[in-house]
């Protein structure tokens, strides 16, 4: 993984954490924010965004991957996620397969209301991922 600057990471969960209070969440509840940082050093978040038909909802690490494919981008280097838990919440196994799409070595950092931070490579949190 490349390292992040400590000033990114935080620039990044500040952006995460802001997305998840636009979060669209009337039945879970679990308002999630992403932000994820492209190659060209633009920073792009997402909230969750949930649907009565539950399998048409959109988690927000896919909702921020897809606004930076959506500007151009496909070189991700790091994403952070947001939960408003105790401790960190790691992405769901669609946000894992969509994540390794696009590397397995993009930085996952999961942070929280609590202390605790867990970081990961993408390829680690699916390891035998579907590829081409």
């Amino acid at each position: 993984m490349i390292p992040l600057p400590e000033d990114l990471l935080q620039r990044l969960a500040a952006a995460a954490r802001l997305a998840s209070a636009h979060a669209y969440a009337p039945y879970s509840r679990f308002r999630v924010g992403a932000a994820c940082v492209a190659g060209s050093g633009r920073v792009y978040s997402g909230a969750n965004v949930e649907n009565a038909s539950y399998g048409l909802t959109i988690c927000a690490e896919r909702n921020a991957l897809f606004q930076a494919v959506a500007a151009g981008e496909r070189d991700i280097s790091a994403i952070v996620v947001y939960t408003p838990t105790p401790a960190p919440t790691t992405p769901c196994g669609a946000c894992r397969q969509v994540l390794c799409e696009f590397g397995a070595a993009i930085r996952v950092v999961c942070c929280c209301d609590g202390d605790e931070v867990r970081e990961f490579a993408s390829g680690e949190l699916l390891p035998d991922r579907f590829q081409l």
